[in-house]
């Protein structure tokens, strides 16, 4: 593998630990801002929208920078983001700068990607993407934590100058390693990547997108009120119980890097079928402590083995639009992130408890499964309409040629 594809990993690590750490870091922001802490968490969801709307418009609007330039600039308004942010007199400008993070950060996921995907071969595209991914699955076993844990000894302020600092690294490794140009005969063009973004099969795949990891995060994000208020985990093993359930989706990411490519398909089909059992299995025994931690580890074990197949496919199904196919996969993930956690918060708010959210996230990988179904049938049907074509095609040639004898 490259070193160029473990640098944008690690530009990945930088920045999504800064996607993840504010849940940890809530508490202590809102005592010194002087809001409550549901205003706090309008943070989080901020960076998520900021997510959704600045992938497609960064990729648009740097599809004709160098790959390397655009890598760099993103970095850079992520870390000038960040400084101010810890600067940061009052909520609203700290407000304002999560959202300028999470457009340079959804910019830098969509380019990333497909930087990634251009320096590989075809059969080693799916694990150059799960290279990528697992920054992101690094920040939440190392990054966040870490976050977490600088914050409660100096403050949230520390953490975020610690995010600017790495991504400040990041940015200074790709200068060093990163190619600076494109590859031959790479013409970029807003026109073709639009033209290649309209296939069915290519939106199917995004929906399949947000509702696989809108299956995972709905659960992870009330995790630790259940582990706590449902399952009686006392509150000082829930950041070992969290980290397992990062250890288990890094796993993941390895087994999908492998299978991914090769069967991608039936890579997304047993991990959402197998994130729905065990999903409806914590909501079934979420009063089981033994049980509960085997599922935590499982869940995040299914849930990301499905991420790099998520990743890839994009890029086979629209491959003359490698950057904006990217980036709006990206956005879907974010749809996911977004809308899955407000689900859950309806179910627990309507009286149905923290083991609820379980519920809503065997639903959506539940109709994730379906989503991959359909698409299997769409591509058989696409084979055989292909193989007919080509018989009919072999036909003709081959009754010119009797004619002419």
């Amino acid at each position: 593998m490259p070193p160029a594809v473990y640098i944008v990993g690690l530009g990945i690590f930088t920045q999504g630990t800064s996607e993840f750490m504010l849940s940890g870091l809530l508490p202590g922001m809102a005592d010194d801002l002087g809001v409550s802490i549901p205003d706090a968490g309008l943070l989080i969801s901020a960076f998520a929208i900021g997510m959704v709307v600045g992938a497609p418009l960064l990729a648009v609007a740097t599809l004709r920078w160098p790959r390397r330039t655009a890598l760099v600039w993103l970095q850079a308004a992520f870390v000038a983001a960040h400084v101010v942010g810890a600067l940061a007199p009052g909520y609203a400008v700290l407000f304002v700068t999560r959202v300028v993070s999470a457009l340079a950060y959804a910019g830098y996921w969509g380019v990333a990607v497909a930087t990634a995907v251009a320096l590989v071969p075809a059969d080693a595209k799916a694990r150059a993407v799960a290279v990528v991914a697992g920054g992101l699955t690094l920040a939440t076993i190392v990054g966040v934590p870490a976050g977490t844990l600088l914050s409660q000894y100096s403050g949230w302020r520390a953490a975020f100058w610690a995010v600017a600092a790495a991504a400040m690294v990041s940015l200074l490794c790709t200068l060093l390693v990163v190619p600076g140009g494109r590859a031959a005969g790479e013409s970029p063009s807003v026109r073709a990547e639009l033209r290649g973004m309209a296939r069915p099969q290519l939106w199917l795949s995004y929906a399949v997108t947000a509702f696989a990891f809108g299956a995972v995060v709905v659960t992870f994000s009330y995790l630790a009120a259940l582990l706590t208020d449902v399952s009686g985990v006392p509150e000082g093993w829930v950041p070992a119980i969290l980290a397992l359930f990062g250890v288990g989706g890094l796993a993941g990411i390895v087994i999908g890097g492998r299978t991914g490519q090769s069967r991608p398909l039936g890579t997304l089909g047993l991990g959402l079928g197998a994130l729905a059992v065990f999903s409806a299995l914590l909501a079934l025994t979420a009063q089981v402590t033994a049980v509960v931690i085997v599922l935590v580890f499982l869940l995040g074990l299914v849930g990301y083995v499905t991420n790099p197949a998520l990743q890839s496919r994009v890029f086979t199904l629209a491959p003359g639009a490698p950057t904006l196919v990217g980036a709006t996969n990206t956005a879907a993930f974010n749809v996911g992130n977004t809308v899955a956690p407000m689900l859950g918060g309806l179910a627990i708010d309507a009286g149905y408890g923290y083991a609820s959210v379980a519920w809503v996230g065997a639903a959506l990988a539940a109709a994730g499964t379906v989503a991959v179904l359909w698409a299997a049938r769409l591509e058989r049907a696409e084979q055989t309409e292909q193989t007919e074509q080509t018989d009919r095609a072999d036909g003709g040639v081959t009754s010119a040629a009797e004619a002419v004898l």
